[in-house]
């Protein structure tokens, strides 16, 4: 059995024969005029199929002898000359495993006689218009034609109940392209701290990290973040337009995709020199912070302690170097440190940078368990334009993130061989 049989075999096994699994693909979008972006299929329907064509939809039917049905666009040879080859509907049998395939301008005749029975129809609900409403005007279908023997589902139900709890602990073939994409990432990020010097551009960084990414076959996972100076501030930065300046820091966000998971690597240095006392005052509170909270991971402990972990050794932080004054409780309190540390501490990491996954499902932080990858990334962010505090600091943006994985045990470190510590990051920055 391959991993995507695996997968669906473990779906069935938590929806039970009585219910179906509709998980849709995407469509091909348009950039621009008759440009069409790069495409990627839906996170959900590849882990379950591998399969990454456009317009593509899959059916989980646990009870029914044909457990395994995909819709796809048909073999057509002109098409095919123009735009790529197509696995068609025997491909869709003999290369991925379906029980029976189908055309995709079959959908709405034979989706109905799919779901007819059925307890439930599960499926993600509110995130593609188009789902919404072919699930929609199937349910209304069958109860249409329940004069004609047709039955409908009593129900629909949210599959990320399911599915996605699912993708959120981790198989051996999930780490594995996971720890390949940390190694190009490596690789990546080591070469952008060698190339960033004085009036090199931001866009010239991002480019070798392209390069490096697509040399071993992956992809950028996200917009990658390439922010000299003040621009490192900017949580979001993806303009990289803009020179580097010998001296300032240099904030790079940047992970590879590969095979459809992706890391998730944020590291900060200066720019073709050694830190300053105040950039590095800066950073060495923030990496005091991350391995703090990288050590906190552990089965039974969960996102939310180790962000108010995070919370207070940065706001303490904050008051030593004087950017903030108080109590550090009462700081707390008031939220005072959100103006130099705005965002969450971790975040699950899979075949989306955000990975899916129940948060709080019994309404409070659940407990890590082994399996799942986290981030973690604490920062710090002043505002350039900030005349309330110490002139030295203004304007500098620091982020550290590696990429964690749950153990029995502990936790592993997957991007712990990408340099982090000032001696390490100096030694590279001043070698280009």
């Amino acid at each position: 059995m391959n991993v995507y049989a695996s997968r669906r075999q473990q779906l069935m096994e938590r929806i039970g024969p009585r219910s179906v699994a509709i998980i849709g693909g995407k469509k091909l979008s348009v950039r621009n005029s008759d440009v069409e972006h790069r495409f990627r299929q839906t996170s959900d329907l590849w882990y379950l199929t591998g399969f990454t064509e456009p317009e593509a939809l899959a059916v989980i039917a646990p009870g029914r002898s044909e457990k395994f049905t995909l819709f796809v666009r048909p073999r057509d040879p002109e098409r095919e000359t123009w735009t790529g080859r197509r696995a068609g509907v025997e491909g869709a049998q003999q290369k991925f495993g379906a029980d029976q395939a189908f055309p995709v301008d079959d959908i709405n005749t034979q989706l109905a006689k799919l779901c007819d029975g059925a307890e439930e129809i599960l499926y993600v609900p509110g995130e593609d218009g188009d789902l919404d409403r072919l699930v929609l005007s199937t349910m209304a279908h069958l109860r249409a034609s329940e004069r004609r023997g047709m039955r409908a589902p009593r129900r629909i139900g949210d599959l990320r109940w399911t599915l996605h709890e699912l993708r959120l602990i981790k198989d051996a073939d999930a780490l594995g392209k996971m720890r390949r994409a940390v190694e190009v990432t490596r690789e990546a990020h080591t070469a952008a701290m060698r190339a960033a010097r004085d009036g090199v551009r931001e866009y010239e960084v991002e480019a070798l990290i392209d390069y490096t990414f697509r040399k071993a076959g992956g992809f950028p996972g996200y917009g990658t973040i390439v922010g000299g100076g003040i621009n490192a501030t900017i949580l979001h930065y993806v303009d990289n337009d803009q020179p580097l300046k010998k001296g300032e820091l240099l904030l790079v966000d940047a992970g590879c995709e590969i095979d459809g998971f992706t890391a998730d690597v944020t590291r900060t240095y200066p720019i073709g020199a050694r830190f300053s006392p105040a950039a590095r005052r800066c950073y060495e509170l923030v990496l005091a912070v991350e391995k703090a909270c990288v050590a906190a991971v552990r089965p039974g402990n969960s996102v939310d302690k180790i962000h108010e972990q995070a919370v207070e050794l940065l706001t303490q932080g904050m008051v030593d170097l004087g950017l903030l004054s108080g109590s550090v409780k009462e700081l707390i309190e008031k939220s005072a440190y959100k103006r130099f540390y705005m965002h969450r501490t971790s975040h699950w990491l899979g075949m989306d940078v955000h990975d899916v996954g129940i948060y709080a499902p019994e309404g409070s932080s659940r407990a890590l368990e082994a399996g799942m990858v986290l981030t973690v990334e604490p920062g710090l962010y002043v505002d350039p334009a900030a005349t309330d505090v110490p002139a030295e600091y203004r304007g500098i943006g620091i982020r550290i993130e590696d990429d964690i994985l749950v153990t029995e045990s502990g936790h592993e470190n997957l991007t712990v061989s990408i340099p982090k510590e000032v001696s390490d990051l100096e030694s590279l920055t001043a070698s280009s």
